[in-house]
């Protein structure tokens, strides 16, 4: 019997170790949240399983997700699908912060939606 056994689908703790040993176990984000960071080197603070000092604090939880704000507005299957060295360690707030800002970005690009022809007066 082979030892070598496959993970089943769906299973990406080991992806996700290993994006957040890439990342030092720290916040990858440099800006894209809104906030410079300059005080910490330019570079989110938040380690993962460290504690927030603000908005109540808390454990940090790090997430594995795209790297590029725009790969965050991907369906799940595509982001899942995404090699390790496209993705980056979020703390929550960063990454929810980068996901708004690519989401404002995209509905800016996308041109209005004209009514059909049998509305217009």
């Amino acid at each position: 019997m082979s030892t070598n056994r496959t993970p089943p689908l769906g299973d990406t703790t080991g992806l996700w170790q290993q994006v957040i040993a890439a990342a030092a176990g720290r916040c990858q984000c440099r800006g894209t949240c809104g906030k410079n960071h300059a005080k910490d080197g330019g570079r989110c603070p938040r380690e993962h399983a460290g504690y927030r000092h603000r908005h109540g604090g808390g454990l940090v939880h790090l997430v594995a997700a795209p790297a590029d704000p725009a790969d965050m507005l991907l369906p799940d299957h595509r982001q899942a699908a995404l090699p390790k060295r496209a993705l980056a360690a979020w703390c929550p707030d960063c990454h929810q912060a980068t996901l708004a800002a690519a989401r404002k970005t995209w509905q800016a690009a996308v041109p209005p939606v004209e009514p059909d022809a049998l509305f217009k007066i």
